[in-house]
């Protein structure tokens, strides 16, 4: 009885001892993966106050989801909308309706958009023709909203309403599902005292995105037009040098090499702060054959500017968790391979990204390698790395069966060629027997000249060997 009592005794600590132990280490998982814990464990100096709102890390190259933390939160993504805009530009340019070079002559209007000083603004003078290359530099390094307007005129020749729509109907198509745009800069049309007024778009409305969608147009512009990164990583750079209207440019990324949040391999892309969506930032990074994009949106507050720096402290320790934990690389050559057990000829180079110090997990389905990291895309839009293959068996019996046919096919031809000529040859002896004909004396018995039968036997072979390679196949 005494023994059964203490096992019951025992039974129930060890039972209050695992349930503790599965709450403590529910936490330590949680606090592992929080992202304030992260930032702080990586040596900045934080608080709650400036804890971002949403975050999420992708890789570059294939578009899968590293780090999430509520990504599908609805946000105003504030200038980081000009990278919707630089898209379009450069789909233009692709297009063939501007180039680099093309000048873009300033208006009145562009002038007074330049002068006010809520906005985030280049000097623009009017009448000055402005080339789009420093229009973009404008755009993506000083985040100029007057810059941004006066490409999306020239895009749609000065339809403002035109390019709001434009805007719209790209989120859809590239898969951001959750983005709604109301103007071409990240300042709401208001702020712009009248003079970009897009027709029939809410003036007081600001710009909807999540982080998500915001990758998602990340990872498409720098997969479609790599040159982007050329425009978003100058720390400093000089526009319309040598004229009288040269005028330098700061960039607001100091994420970038030599600035205060310096991060090794970042190049891009933008920052973005409003009253109502705080500081947001979305970047990439590289370091070897691995390229991450993440976008941070909400850190802290708009009536304190710390936010601006804070932003980048939260954004460079998800990269070093991203970075230090996954790699892109190539994970399956071309050519002869086993796999699962199979011999295989793979079409082509794998890559993808997996976890370091692992090995994939490869899936044979059809005609197609994948394999399983763990990661999902982070648009059903993208589509996961894969390689043809052929089993190595199937592809030698196909390759013998097209030998085989080929081989038929030859040796057909040189049968018919034959057979018909042994029914030439006969029809000739026969035409000659009749043409060097002789009549016998009257009263003599008829005899059958040998070259007729020489020339109808070899017609009936032609014709049999025919009959014969039609129904039974090719006899040489």
């Amino acid at each position: 009885m005494k023994k059964r009592t203490f096992l019951l005794k025992f039974s129930a600590l060890l039972l209050v001892l695992s349930y503790f132990s599965g709450i403590f280490t529910a936490s330590s998982v949680y606090a592992e993966e929080d992202i304030l814990t992260i930032t702080q464990n990586a040596g900045y100096q934080t608080s709650d106050f400036y804890k971002p709102k949403a975050s999420i890390v992708i890789e570059a190259q294939t578009g899968q989801v590293l780090w999430a933390d509520n990504p599908d939160l609805n946000w105003n993504p504030a200038s980081i909308a000009k990278l919707m805009s630089a898209y379009l530009v450069f789909e233009a340019i692709a297009q063939g309706k501007f180039t680099l070079e093309t000048t873009v002559k300033a208006t009145d209007s562009d002038q007074a958009i330049s002068q006010i000083y809520e906005l985030s603004n280049n000097t623009i003078v009017s009448g000055v023709d402005y080339p789009v290359r420093d229009l973009l530099y404008a755009t993506l390094v000083q985040s100029s909203n007057v810059a941004t307007v006066m490409l999306a005129n020239l895009v749609t020749a000065n339809d403002e309403a035109k390019f709001i729509h434009l805007m719209n109907d790209k989120a859809k198509e590239l898969g951001m599902t959750k983005t709604t745009f109301y103007n071409c800069s990240g300042a709401d049309t208001a702020s712009f005292n009248g003079y970009y007024n897009p027709v029939g778009i809410d003036q007081n409305a600001d710009n909807v995105s999540t982080a998500r969608d915001l990758a998602i147009l990340s990872y498409h512009l720098l997969k479609e037009y790599p040159d982007t990164v050329t425009y978003t990583s100058p720390t400093q750079i000089t526009i319309m040098e040598n004229t009288p209207y040269a005028e330098v440019l700061e960039n607001h990324n100091y994420s970038l090499p030599g600035l205060a949040y310096g991060y090794e391999g970042a190049d891009g892309l933008k920052t973005g702060s409003s009253p109502t969506g705080g500081f947001n930032y979305a970047a990439t990074a590289v370091r070897g054959e691995t390229r991450l994009i993440e976008v941070i949106l909400g850190v802290g507050d708009w009536e304190d500017q710390n936010g601006e720096l804070q932003r980048h402290a939260f954004g460079n320790a998800i990269f070093d968790r991203a970075f230090s934990t996954y790699e892109y690389k190539q994970l399956l050559t071309k050519g002869k391979q086993t796999i699962n057990g199979e011999e295989l000829n793979v079409s082509q180079d794998l890559y993808g990204v997996i976890q370091k110090g692992t090995e994939p997990t490869f899936t044979l389905s059809a005609n197609q390698i994948t394999f399983d990291n763990g990661l999902s895309e982070v648009s059903p839009t993208i589509t996961a790395p894969s390689a043809e293959f052929q089993y190595a068996k199937k592809l030698k019996a196909l390759q013998n069966s097209a030998l085989l046919k080929n081989a038929n096919q030859k040796n057909g031809l040189s049968t018919f060629f034959v057979n018909g000529l042994l029914i030439v040859l006969g029809l000739l002896l026969m035409a000659l027997a009749k043409l060097f004909k002789k009549e016998p004396p009257a009263g003599s018995p008829k005899k059958i000249n040998p070259l007729v039968i020489f020339g109808v036997l070899l017609a009936l072979v032609g014709v049999g060997l025919s009959i014969y390679t039609l129904v039974v196949g090719p006899w040489l």
